[in-house]
């Protein structure tokens, strides 16, 4: 019955993430890169300034009135450094080649302009609910677009999408790292997680806040340094991956040989399609957490979240991608998803780097799971108000239970279709109010001159 619903779900994602939405998603990237003037480029040093100005382990309460702008990125980088760098990289190589991680780059690239319009969306149409700061997609859509139906369908999607399906990926990864580490059955490590979850989730923004912006800085920090450690170690091989990345992109077979069959089109397709559930550029979920920012002006947190897709895929999925490549990994037959990560990190540093892997993909998994929770919380009061929180509480805990017992492919591939599904009406938001984007940029440049002309 699975494997039915697997060939299913596969034939529904060979539509959905076809060529079309491959050409939307970059094209909307490309769009803003053309008339935001390249932002990405031209305002990288001043939007890390911006990400890093309040950094503090420290940092003020987040609460009703919304986050600081660095709890906001940290909200942010939960949800997208997740299993999307450490088991969404593995399976992009192992489908589509080492030449997935180049169209990967890609799309995060040209993502840097769309999330900044995604977050500048997120700004300037938030409102307060039921006493909260709250935004995203569902409310630019609404006021800025004028579409009810469009909100509506955006807030169902993304529950399901991220909060449901997308934490079934989590706990799923989760369970199967240690399960393959100690003797723990998985369904053991999913009431774990169900317990933790809930107590977090029961504190509210204020705990989701303090919780993120203490173990996101951590987690990738520590991971970063055991990703180098490994490509220093393994030198040459280091730089063939990279070869292999390049020639890839455009020539699997020269790579992996015609027995492989991988074509271009599985290396841009995994690329892309992996790329997006990393990053989350034009996904519409990182306009949750941006929309909530406390900042004198939308473009400040635009700024920022160009920062968050730079560390997610530039720094932390590459390093992942590398190390696998380099390794090896990647060519052992039988090995899929997380396990692909650890054995390139067990090749790496002995057996240590199994347990490695456990650990940080439990602390990139579970920020992720918070960071989803938060951005299907803010859509729920959108649909519901607060009154609906107490039963989407209860649904979301189960829905993280569940991920243990379900096999990887048929929980990636949903993962696959619901992301799909949920960037259809928030690209047509994105784009519909480019105008907003454009002028808010223009009037923040104008204020930046005032301020300072050597700005």
């Amino acid at each position: 019955m699975e494997d039915k619903l697997l060939a299913i779900v596969q034939s529904i994602n060979s539509v959905l993430w076809g060529v079309p939405m491959m050409i939307v998603l970059v094209g909307c990237g490309i769009f803003y890169t053309f008339i935001l003037r390249g932002i990405q480029i031209r305002d990288f040093g001043l939007a890390f300034k911006k990400a890093f100005s309040g950094f503090s382990l420290k940092g003020k309460k987040a609460g009703a009135d919304g986050m600081s702008s660095f709890q906001s990125l940290a909200t942010a980088i939960a949800g997208q450094v997740g299993t999307g760098n450490l088991t969404g990289s593995a399976t992009a190589i192992i489908s589509g080649g080492p030449g997935a991680i180049f169209w990967m780059w890609i799309s995060a690239f040209f993502g840097m302009a769309t999330i900044f319009a995604e977050a500048v969306l997120g700004q300037k149409y938030k409102v307060v609910k039921d006493g909260q700061v709250t935004g995203g997609p569902a409310y630019y859509l609404r006021n800025g677009l004028n579409s009810k139906f469009l909100a509506g369908l955006f807030a169902i999607l993304i529950t399901i999408a991220l909060a449901f399906i997308g934490n079934l990926v989590q706990a799923n990864s989760i369970g199967q790292a240690f399960s393959s580490v100690i003797n723990i059955p998985a369904w053991a490590v999913g009431l774990i997680m169900v317990v933790i979850s809930g107590f977090i989730f029961i504190g509210g923004v204020g705990r989701i806040a303090s919780v993120t912006e203490k173990i996101v800085p951590i987690m990738a920090f520590f991971y970063i340094i055991g990703g180098l450690i490994i490509l220093v170690k393994n030198g040459g091989a280091t730089i063939d991956a990279f070869r292999q990345i390049f020639v890839g992109a455009f020539n699997p077979q020269a790579v992996l040989g015609g027995a492989a069959g991988i074509t271009v089109r599985q290396a841009v397709r995994y690329g892309v399609a992996r790329g997006l559930f990393s990053n989350e550029a034009g996904m519409g979920s990182t306009p949750q957490a941006h929309a909530v920012a406390k900042v004198n002006h939308p473009c400040d947190q635009g700024l920022v979240a160009i920062v968050g897709v730079f560390i997610d895929t530039f720094i932390v999925l590459t390093i992942n991608a590398l190390v696998i490549i380099s390794t090896g990994a990647n060519t052992i037959d039988g090995l899929k998803g997380i396990k692909v990560t650890q054995k390139a990190f067990e090749i790496g540093i002995g057996h240590i780097g199994v347990a490695f892997i456990a650990v940080a993909l439990f602390f990139f998994a579970f920020s992720t799971i918070i960071g989803w929770y938060f951005y299907g919380e803010a859509n729920i009061i959108y649909l519901f108000g607060k009154k609906g929180l107490g039963v989407y509480r209860i649904l979301a805990l189960i829905f993280i239970y569940l991920g243990t017992m379900f096999q990887v492919d048929l929980v990636w591939e949903l993962a696959d279709m619901f992301n799909a599904m949920m960037v259809i009406p928030n690209i047509i938001g994105v784009f519909g109010l480019y105008k907003v984007v454009q002028s808010s940029l223009k009037e923040y440049e104008t204020l930046k001159l005032g301020v300072n002309p050597n700005a």
